[in-house]
C-alpha cells in the first residue's frame, strides 16, 4: 500500500497562483498533446484522494476527468454533485483513519491530490513516492506545494526525465528511518 503525489510546481514551488490560479499551466508548450505520463502514472494507482478545494477547482473544468474512484475529504461538504454519483465520495475524519479506511476498501495505491492534504499527509509521513514536475516559470506568490515540518524528511531519487525540452520530471521514495528495537 502506497500513497503517492503527483504533482506540478512553478520553479518557486508553487502548485497555483494567487487564488489557485493555474493558467500558468496552460501556457505550457505542448505541441504534440502529450499527457507527460499522466496516464501511465493513472495506470498505477487505485484511486484518489482530494482535498475539497482541489474538488471544487476540478468541477470547474466541465468534464470529469477521471475513471479511477475520487474520494474528497471534507469536513464541510456533505455530498457530491448527482452527475458524479459512483464516481466520487465525500470522506471525513482524521486524516490517518482515511487513509487506513480506503486502503482497507481495496484501494491500495492512492494518488492524493491538493495543496493542504499534501501538506497534512507529509506532516503525518504518510506519503510513499512524490513526482513532482517543475516548470520553468516563478510566480513569485501563490499556494506553495511545501510547509514547514515538524523536522527533516529523506527522500531518494530514483529518476528525472526532461519533457519536451521544458519540464523537468523527477521522482522520489520516502526513506523512513528504522524503528530502534
Amino acid at each position: 500500500m502506497a500513497n503517492f503525489v503527483y504533482i506540478a510546481t512553478s520553479l518557486d514551488g508553487m502548485i497555483a497562483g494567487d487564488e489557485g490560479d493555474l493558467k500558468w499551466l496552460d501556457e505550457v508548450p505542448n505541441p504534440d498533446g502529450s499527457d507527460f505520463g499522466f496516464a501511465e502514472f493513472m495506470g498505477r494507482v487505485d484511486g484518489l484522494l482530494m482535498g475539497r478545494n482541489t474538488f471544487e477547482k476540478v468541477l470547474s473544468f466541465g468534464e470529469w476527468p477521471y475513471t479511477k474512484p475520487v474520494f474528497v475529504l471534507s469536513q464541510t461538504l456533505t455530498r457530491v454533485p448527482d452527475h458524479l454519483g459512483g464516481k466520487a465520495e465525500i470522506v471525513s475524519g482524521a486524516l490517518d483513519d482515511v487513509l487506513s479506511s480506503l486502503h482497507g476498501r481495496g484501494i491500495a495505491n492512492l494518488y492524493v491530490d491538493g495543496g493542504k492534504l499534501i501538506q497534512s499527509c507529509l506532516a503525518e509521513d504518510l506519503v510513499d513516492e512524490l513526482i513532482i514536475t517543475r516548470v520553468p516559470v516563478l510566480l513569485g506568490k501563490g499556494i506553495p506545494l511545501f510547509s514547514e515540518l515538524s523536522g527533516q524528511m529523506n527522500f531518494s531519487h530514483q529518476s528525472t526525465e526532461v519533457l519536451n525540452d521544458y519540464l523537468v520530471k523527477s521522482r522520489y521514495l520516502r526513506i523512513r528511518p528504522i524503528e530502534a528495537k
